[in-house]
């Protein structure tokens, strides 16, 4: 009876382990010169994506990338290198802010909320941004 307990247990931790792993999705954000009126932008401003979900940022147009300069507790810094594709897996819940280096100052930022978890918001709100940037985190975070 114990032999068969165990096994169950087992069995059932191991389809929780590769569900988990099996529903994570893939979002992709476009790196653009141009998008409508906008200059130098990332397609999606802020999304909403749970743990394991994994972002891909396509360098569609040449000279953007991707650097966080705000996470959760826990997340590891990560820069991208310029006008190359980028990939992340998203493990720690909480709010990202990331910008493209070049364009910093031109407004071009965005935000990804991981597992609905907005404890780091604080932290968020006071990283510094340049030119554009500010005003445009007062009114991405004013969405959250």
């Amino acid at each position: 009876m114990f032999i068969i307990k165990s096994i169950s247990i087992i069995i059932a931790m191991l389809i929780s382990l590769f569900s988990t792993y099996a529903i994570a999705e893939n979002y992709t954000v476009d790196m653009l010169n141009k998008l409508g009126k906008e200059r130098m932008v990332y397609s999606e401003k802020v999304l909403s994506i749970k743990v394991n979900d994994e972002i891909t940022w396509k360098s569609v147009d040449k000279g953007h990338n991707v650097e966080f300069i705000g996470m959760p507790k826990g997340a590891s810094k990560y820069k991208s290198k310029i006008s190359k594709d980028a990939k992340y897996t998203f493990t720690q819940p909480g709010v990202y802010l990331y910008q493209c280096t070049p364009h910093k100052a031109m407004g071009m930022i965005g935000l990804v909320v991981v597992g609905e978890d907005k404890n780091n918001l604080d932290k968020i709100k006071k990283v510094k941004v340049y030119g554009k940037s500010k005003k445009l985190l007062k009114k991405l975070l004013k969405s959250l």
